[in-house]
């Protein structure tokens, strides 16, 4: 596995190729930049929102056009990357301040599968950040539609069909 440390921040960047060019052309906002970064048959899968998946570069072009108009402040930060046989995995941030005044947050994995110096699929990971303030004993209870007491839960009984 590979990366590199950014000199000047704790950034790890990809290291030269399609994945930095992607993150690169985010960061100016140049849309036509940021499209060429992918193949034309490029496979998008967003494993925990399956139905957010997609094929193609123009539904990329088409969901950025609509997010740097929304952020117009974005800014993508790779935390960490790493190369392993035929992709990238990188582990990112993106900031900014949306159009209504609210904080955009998100943070996340991509892992791209790369051929010919092109982005030819995406398992997406990036989400929301969720500012609440649940102790893990809360989370894991909502999680599941328990109870949380102290380090244990209760069952809370659903509906029944």
């Amino acid at each position: 596995m590979n990366g590199s440390r950014n000199e000047h921040s704790n950034e790890t960047l990809p290291s030269p190729g399609v994945v930095a060019r992607l993150f690169e052309a985010t960061n100016r906002h140049d849309l036509d930049a940021l499209q060429e970064c992918f193949a034309t048959d490029y496979v998008n899968e967003t494993p925990v929102h399956p139905s957010r998946g997609f094929v193609g570069r123009a539904q990329v072009g088409a969901n950025w056009a609509t997010i740097f108009g929304a952020v117009p402040d974005l800014t993508a930060t790779v935390l960490q990357s790493a190369e392993v046989d035929g992709g990238t995995w990188v582990e990112c941030e993106m900031t900014g301040t949306r159009r209504d005044g609210h904080r955009h947050l998100m943070r996340g994995v991509l892992i791209f599968g790369i051929l010919d110096d092109l982005i030819r699929s995406a398992r997406f990971y990036l989400e929301p950040v969720d500012p609440g303030e649940l102790t893990p004993d809360q989370a894991v209870a909502e999680i599941l539609g328990t109870s949380a007491v102290g380090a244990a839960a209760v069952v809370t009984p659903g509906p029944r069909s």
